[in-house]
């Protein structure tokens, strides 16, 4: 792909769109532009099941007519199609309600320029070698474990583009990037019965994965530790959330701090900001401009540069997540986070897991969670979840069929240690997550 041609067919069209958009009477108009090609294949039990090479386009473009908004998108960056959608988002706004809070942002908030953070690695990777390691991968976990019967699966993806936005402001916009990765799932089977376990490694630079027999072989051996799995009584102890799932108690905060829940009233953490949120060894701060990071980004859907922040500092929520829109609606300022977050972390209070084993003495080691029993509104909370049982500082058995409950507000300050075991494959990065007490429901 020559992203340096395709950035400059991306900006033409914008070009275009906003030309016409203007002409059409529009007052402002943002347009974002995309383009990006991949290759992805999966085996089943040493057979290639699918080889998938994808192209696309995306063009959308959002029209003010005063403070009236329409939104229009389409595949095709054709002239003719470009005229279509803007003439359908201009079409939209003129039956679409003032909102005062409507419109971009001010020019001077802006970003000057968009900064190169090495988000692109192409990887010279070819169907034939794509499914190569995805077989080993797969075989790797198959050869290892007498308990792996089967697999269900394995995978190597490849993908790489640009995107662009620009705006009737003058600003423009442009970034490159690349994701990759391999995963593998395994079936292990006994006499008490059979479990599935999953692993995968992903980035932004192919020579960074983790090796693929090592995918393989970590998935087998994952799902082999859940054979046997049994059900415990209803209990309340404390709950030690693995890092591959403790990011979602830090995404569950970013969605009760997010604007649009706030203006709305529908979250359970109104009018926190300076408040204590979480214990004071807590810090929770996001770090956009990562070089390589895997959410990485220079400026935010708005078109404002983005920046480090910390959102808990020492237990103390000092920041909202809002998009220009929100932040009006709310009388504040747009903390550069239109479309999201962008490498959050959270600081380790420096416990390994076995030290966290050990300080939760007796009680749950959460792995997997199911469910979405999550109400943003009053903060209840109640997940299904699989994992093992910790007595005396030690690894028992595995657990299955338990129901993991209490409230997020109290959930968060009863926040006891963060290890230092940090899954770093996501946008949101944290170690094990020990909480003192929670409702577990079994048998």
């Amino acid at each position: 792909m020559n992203v340096e041609e395709e950035q400059k067919q991306l900006q033409d069209c914008i070009d275009r769109a906003l030309t016409e958009a203007s002409l059409l009477g529009a007052t402002q108009a943002e347009v974002a532009a995309s383009s990006g090609e991949g290759l992805s294949v999966s085996v089943r039990s040493a057979e290639v099941e699918t080889v998938e090479f994808t192209k696309n386009r995306g063009f959308a473009i959002t029209v003010y007519t005063g403070h009236s908004k329409g939104s229009s998108s389409t595949s095709d960056l054709s002239l003719e199609a470009i005229r279509r959608a803007v003439a359908a988002a201009i079409d939209i706004a003129h039956y679409t309600a003032d909102d005062e809070c409507s419109g971009l942002a001010a020019p001077e908030l802006l970003a000057s320029d968009a900064l190169d953070l090495d988000l692109y690695h192409p990887w010279d990777l070819d169907s034939t070698d794509a499914v190569r390691l995805a077989l080993d991968c797969e075989q790797a976990g198959l050869s290892n474990h007498p308990n792996i019967k089967k697999s269900d699966g394995a995978s190597v993806s490849s993908s790489g583009g640009v995107r662009v936005y620009g705006n009737s402001h003058g600003f423009f916009g442009a970034a490159t990037g690349t994701s990759h990765s391999i995963g593998c799932s395994m079936i292990a089977e006994n006499d008490s019965g059979m479990e599935r376990s999953h692993w995968f490694s992903g980035g932004r630079v192919a020579s960074a994965l983790d090796e693929a027999a090592f995918i393989g072989d970590k998935a087998a051996s994952r799902a082999v530790k859940r054979l046997g799995a049994r059900k415990i009584v209803t209990c309340d102890v404390p709950v030690l959330y693995s890092a591959e799932v403790a990011g979602s108690l830090v995404g569950h905060l970013i969605g009760a701090i997010s604007g649009g829940n706030l203006f709305r009233k529908s979250s359970f953490m109104l009018d926190s900001l300076g408040t204590a949120v979480m214990p004071p060894i807590v810090s929770i701060y996001e770090l956009p401009q990562l070089l390589q990071g895997n959410a990485s980004a220079s400026f935010d859907g708005d078109g404002l540069a983005t920046y480090e922040k910390k959102i808990v500092n020492q237990g103390t929520l000092e920041s909202y997540i809002m998009g220009v829109y929100s932040a009006r609606r709310l009388g504040m300022q747009s903390t550069a986070n239109a479309g999201g977050v962008r490498n959050l972390r959270a600081a380790s209070t420096g416990q390994s897991l076995e030290q966290l084993f050990s300080e939760m003495g007796t009680g749950l080691y959460v792995t997997s969670l199911m469910g979405q029993g999550v109400n943003m509104v009053t903060g209840d909370y109640s997940r299904g979840a699989e994992g093992f049982w910790i007595e005396n500082g030690e690894l028992q058995y595995p657990v299955k069929e338990v129901t993991i409950a209490g409230n997020l507000a109290d959930m968060f300050l009863d926040i006891s240690a963060i290890g230092t075991d940090t899954d770093t494959r996501g946008n949101v990065q944290v170690g094990s997550m020990l909480i003192s007490k929670m409702k577990v429901a079994g048998a």
